[in-house]
C-alpha cells in the first residue's frame, strides 16, 4: 500500500538568530486528516517553526514542501493563499472592532458594488460561531470580551478561512474545560474533513486526548519524531526535558486552622453576586468553575480593582475596605493577574524594575530611587526563583513566558505579601516552569502565606489545592476538600445549577 502524501513537510529546515540556532535541520511531516502535536519546552524552537510555516520569517536552509512540491512562503499573505491559517498565542485581534469585523478582517464580504456587505459579515460570522457552539454576538466589540472569549474569536478567524492547514499555538490557554471540549470536537470534525492540524500546547493532558502523533523539539532539534514516542504524558515529559522529572504536582499539605481572610456575601457590578468563603494560613484555596463563571471577578473584588456593592472582607478577624488596589497591597494582598502581558508586566523594564514596582518606598530617599539598592535587593530573588540571569541585563520582553510569570510572582515576594491571588499562574508556560511555580507555592504556604488559586486546568487545580470553592454565575455555591473530588466531579460541580449550599457546611 502506497503511503499517504504529506500535505506539508519540513526537510532539514534551519533558522538562526544572533547567537541562537533556533531550528537545527528540523524534519516534520504534516498529514491531511491528522492532528499533529508539536511539543517542547519554551525556547525549544516551536515558535520559530510556526513563524516559518506562517510566512512571518524564512528559513536559512532546507526546504518546505507542499504536496511534495518545494514552495517559498515569503509573507503571511502567501501562507494564507496556500491554505494555512495560524492562531498565534499572542492575540492579533483589533479590540475596537466588532467580532464579525475581526473574523473577516482583510477578507470582508462585499456587495456587487464593491462596498462591504455588513449583513453578510454578521451572517457569516454567526455561522462560524454557531459551528463552534460559541454564544457571542458578531456585533459585540471585541475589546469588551474576556480573555477566553477573545481566544475563541482568534480561533473563529482560522475556521472562517476554511483552510487546509490550521496551526494552533496554545489555543486553550485561556479556555475553560467546556470550551476546550467544544474546541476539540470542532478539531475532530475538521480532521474528518481532511484538514491538517498542527497543535502546540503545554497542557499535556489535553495533548494526550486529542493528537494523533507528536514531534518533540529540544534545543532546536527534533528529539522524537512522529511515531517514536508513545502519546503518554510521562513519556512525553521525559522526552521534552531529557530526564524523568518525577512528580508532576509536588503538593505539600501546609494548611492550618488559622483563618486569615473571610469574605461574606461579596457582590460587584462586574458580576460577583454572592461570594462567601474563608481562607486559612498556609492553605491553597482553589476557585473552580467554567469560563465566565466569575472566578477572576472575585479576585478583582478582593483586590480592590472592582468596587464592592455588597458584602464584607475581614483580615485576621477585622473588617477592611479596599477602594483601590493600593489599599489591598498595603494590607498584604497580592494579585498575579490572568493576563500577565497586559496587566502584570512593564515590558520596557528589566526584572529588577518589575519586581520592585509595588514596593518602592524602602528603596527610595526623598523621592529618589536608589537603583544600586534595587539591583542588590532583587538579585537574590532572581537566583532563588531560578529566573534566567538574562533578566538582570535584558528587558522582560526578551524573556520566556515562564520567566515572565516568575517575575510577576517575585514582585509580591519582594513586597512580602501574606495573601497571594494567583489567576491562571501556569497559563502558557512549559512543564519545567509549571513545576517551578508549584514548588514556589509549596515554599510560600510553608512560610505561612495563604493562596487563592484560579486555574482552568482541572487536574492542576485538584492536585495543588487543599480545598476548592466552586464558582457559578459569580457566586460560590460549594466548597469541598480537593481530596474528596475527582476530575469528573469538578466538571459536573462547575456546570451544575443546583441551589447554593452554605459555606459552613464545607469549611
Amino acid at each position: 500500500m502506497t503511503p499517504a502524501t504529506p500535505l506539508w513537510e519540513f526537510v532539514n529546515v534551519s533558522k538562526a538568530y544572533p547567537g541562537v540556532l533556533a531550528n537545527d535541520k528540523v524534519n516534520i511531516r504534516l498529514m491531511p486528516g491528522s492532528i499533529h502535536g508539536l511539543l517542547g519546552e519554551n525556547g525549544c524552537g516551536k515558535s520559530t517553526m510556526i513563524k516559518t510555516l506562517s510566512g512571518v520569517q524564512q528559513p536559512d536552509s532546507g526546504q518546505i514542501l507542499h504536496n511534495n512540491n518545494p514552495v517559498t512562503i515569503n509573507d503571511p499573505q502567501a501562507a494564507r493563499d496556500l491554505g494555512i491559517a495560524t492562531v498565534f498565542q499572542e492575540f492579533s485581534i483589533v479590540p475596537t472592532l466588532s467580532v464579525g469585523e475581526n473574523i473577516f478582517l482583510g477578507n470582508m464580504p462585499r456587495s456587487r458594488f464593491g462596498v462591504i456587505d455588513w449583513g453578510q459579515v454578521n451572517a457569516d460570522a454567526s455561522r462560524v460561531l454557531a459551528e463552534m457552539e460559541v454564544n457571542i454576538s458578531p456585533e459585540t466589540i471585541t475589546g469588551t470580551l474576556s480573555v477566553g472569549e477573545q481566544q475563541l474569536v482568534e480561533i473563529a478567524k482560522a475556521i472562517a478561512m476554511d483552510a487546509s492547514m490550521v496551526i494552533l499555538d496554545e489555543p486553550t490557554a485561556a479556555l475553560g474545560e467546556d470550551e476546550i471540549e467544544r474546541l476539540h470536537q470542532l478539531l475532530r470534525n475538521m480532521r474528518r474533513r481532511g484538514t491538517a492540524i498542527l497543535y502546540v500546547s503545554h497542557r499535556l493532558d489535553e495533548v494526550e486526548r486529542i493528537v494523533d502523533e507528536v514531534t518533540i523539539l529540544r534545543n532546536g532539534r527534533v528529539v522524537r519524531a512522529s511515531g517514536e514516542t508513545e502519546i503518554n504524558v510521562s513519556k512525553i515529559v521525559s522526552a521534552m526535558v531529557g530526564e524523568d522529572i518525577g512528580e508532576h504536582y509536588p503538593k505539600e499539605q501546609n494548611a492550618t486552622a488559622d483563618v486569615v481572610l473571610e469574605a461574606q456575601g461579596l457582590a460587584t457590578r462586574s458580576g460577583v453576586k454572592d461570594a462567601t468563603f474563608v481562607l486559612h494560613r498556609g492553605e491553597v484555596l482553589g476557585l473552580g468553575g467554567v469560563l465566565g463563571s466569575g472566578r477572576t471577578e472575585i479576585a478583582r473584588a478582593l483586590f480592590g480593582t472592582d468596587e464592592l456593592t455588597a458584602g464584607q472582607i475581614r483580615l485576621e478577624g477585622k473588617p477592611v475596605s479596599f477602594r483601590r488596589e493600593i489599599d489591598a497591597i498595603r494590607a498584604g494582598l497580592a494579585l498575579v493577574p490572568e493576563n500577565r502581558k497586559f496587566d502584570g508586566l512593564f515590558f520596557n523594564f528589566r526584572a529588577s524594575g518589575n519586581i520592585t514596582a509595588a514596593s518602592l518606598g524602602g528603596l527610595s530617599r526623598l523621592g529618589i530611587l536608589n537603583l544600586w539598592a534595587e539591583e542588590q535587593a532583587t538579585h537574590e530573588l532572581i537566583r532563588d526563583l531560578e529566573i534566567s540571569t538574562q533578566a538582570e541585563e535584558k528587558t522582560v520582553n526578551f524573556l520566556s513566558g515562564g520567566n515572565q510569570q516568575k517575575i510577576v510572582i517575585a514582585r509580591w515576594l519582594f513586597s512580602d505579601s501574606d495573601i497571594l491571588i494567583l489567576d491562571e499562574p501556569t497559563q502558557g508556560i512549559d512543564i519545567g516552569a509549571k513545576i517551578a511555580v508549584y514548588k514556589l507555592i509549596n515554599k510560600l504556604t510553608r512560610a505561612g502565606k495563604a493562596i487563592i488559586f484560579i486555574s482552568s486546568d482541572h487536574d492542576e487545580l485538584l492536585a495543588m489545592s487543599d480545598r476548592i470553592a466552586v464558582v457559578q454565575h459569580g457566586a460560590i455555591v460549594r466548597t469541598v476538600n480537593a481530596s474528596d473530588l475527582t476530575h469528573d466531579d469538578l466538571v459536573r460541580a462547575s456546570a451544575d445549577n443546583s441551589p447554593s449550599k452554605p459555606e459552613e457546611e464545607f469549611a
